[in-house]
């Protein structure tokens, strides 16, 4: 399969998954997410629509990279997994946040993401390393976003 064709179906993909995360956040946006304290720091609710879209898109490209161009054997086939774990955690971060009310239980999932992204991220720089470097922002958000669930655990108990 060609580059360009692995970079369409990874980024229609990501975009996908992201826009269903989307979902579940816009129907807890009015009402039980405004009701809440904000940890310092908290940006507009505008915000993080643009930003996810971008990151699904650089992990889309870096995923696509790392599959078109890697050499095959068990150090692609591990960062594929890494990646392919740390995508669900970022998936159920939004149902177990917006959807269940469950702060605590989100931030142990957000916990669990940054780890395996940043295990994620080292390994895709190994193999291709504009793939590692499409990840760094991510990588840098969810650690911001990792503080923010945080501060609401503490801030809304």
């Amino acid at each position: 399969m060609p580059l360009w064709l692995k970079l369409t179906v990874c980024v229609l993909a990501a975009e996908t998954l992201g826009g269903l995360g989307g979902l579940v956040t816009a129907s807890s946006i009015e009402g039980w997410y405004a009701e809440l304290r904000r940890p310092p720091g908290t940006p507009p609710n505008g915000v993080f629509g643009p930003v996810w879209a971008l990151l699904y898109a650089a992990m889309a490209i870096a995923f696509a990279l790392v599959w078109h161009r890697a050499e095959p054997g068990p150090a692609k086939r591990s960062a594929m997994m890494l990646f392919a774990l740390q995508l669900a955690l970022n998936l159920a971060w939004s149902p177990v946040f917006f959807g269940a009310q469950r702060i605590g239980l989100a931030l142990a999932i957000i916990l669990g993401l940054l780890v395996t992204l940043a295990v994620a991220t080292q390994r895709f720089l190994k193999l291709n390393r504009p793939a590692g470097g499409l990840l760094l922002p991510y990588l840098l958000w969810v650690g911001y976003a990792t503080y923010l669930n945080a501060g609401f655990l503490v801030l809304n108990r």
